[in-house]
């Protein structure tokens, strides 16, 4: 519990000094929706391992990752390139998470890792479209990072209402959700930038409307802010039946893995993905 209170006292704090104690939400996301096309690269590896990477800098919790038409193709390429090596990991994680589920029920999957830029986004957009391959499946894939939303551009879709609009009983959930070209699933992101995120993912509400999603939705994959500095990825995954924890190979330290550990309900986590290994695929022959 302590934690969690150094963790809401952290993100008043930051609050008061990026808003200045105002309260006016913010209805102005750049919906830049195209999507845009580049090279992929084709050795990775999941779970784990994910999409290769350059080392660079972790910048904490406030650091908003750069974004190029690589990364955004990165985060869509089981869309691009199902074929692919990549979406073949997705599909293994798939598996895996079906046979945990065998076990108990695991009906809604949340993404976090330690520090943004880890690729929690990219394994959230993935093991969704992946998911909504398997026959008669539906599945929901939803953007809970109403601070530095980015499902809505890696999916290249314009929604008349998001997340906080649900929330804020402004819109239906059946209004709010699309269906992103070239895709089997359906998706929930942001719209509407609200001012207090935590609370409203903390509200009765946001309960509720998972149980709402539960009923229509075979499997639901949720994409949350990270976990260090901020409540939100807490408050979140204490609602879902599962956790997957990404990592980041040679940035993300141990001591700060650890720490997303004791933050979260370790009963819940399901497993942790290694993203940005330098391993290629001829290393593991055929498979």
């Amino acid at each position: 519990m302590g934690n969690y209170e150094a963790l809401q006292k952290a993100e008043q704090e930051r609050r008061h000094k990026v808003a200045g104690d105002k309260a006016t939400p913010v209805d102005a996301l750049n919906w830049d929706a195209t999507p845009q096309s580049a090279p992929l690269s084709g050795k990775a590896g999941l779970l784990s391992r994910l999409t290769k990477g350059r080392k660079r800098k972790t910048k904490g919790a406030g650091a908003a990752p750069v974004q190029d038409s690589s990364e955004l193709n990165k985060r869509r390429i089981a869309i691009l390139r199902p074929e692919s090596y990549i979406s073949e990991q997705f599909r293994m994680l798939r598996g895996r998470i079906e046979s945990l589920s065998a076990q108990r029920p695991i009906r809604t999957v949340a993404m976090t890792s330690a520090n943004p830029g880890e690729g929690k986004s990219t394994a959230a957009i993935n093991l969704a479209v992946v998911e909504a391959m398997g026959l008669g499946k539906r599945v929901l894939l939803v953007d809970c990072d109403m601070r530095r939303p980015t499902a809505h551009r890696s999916l290249g879709v314009t929604p008349k209402f998001g997340l906080a609009e649900v929330l804020l009983d402004r819109a239906t959930l059946a209004e709010a959700v699309v269906r992103p070209e070239g895709t089997g699933l359906d998706a929930l992101v942001v719209r509407l930038q609200p001012d207090n995120p935590s609370e409203l993912l903390a509200s009765d509400r946001m309960r509720t409307l998972l149980e709402e999603m539960a009923q229509s939705y075979d499997r639901i994959i949720l994409d949350t802010p990270a976990t260090l500095g901020l409540p939100d990825s807490k408050i979140v995954t204490g609602l879902c039946d599962g956790v997957v924890v990404v990592v980041r190979a040679d940035v993300t330290p141990r001591e700060e893995v650890g720490a997303v550990l004791d933050i979260l309900d370790r009963r819940r986590i399901l497993g942790m993905i290694l993203n940005g290994a330098d391993i290629s695929r001829e290393s593991y022959g055929y498979y």
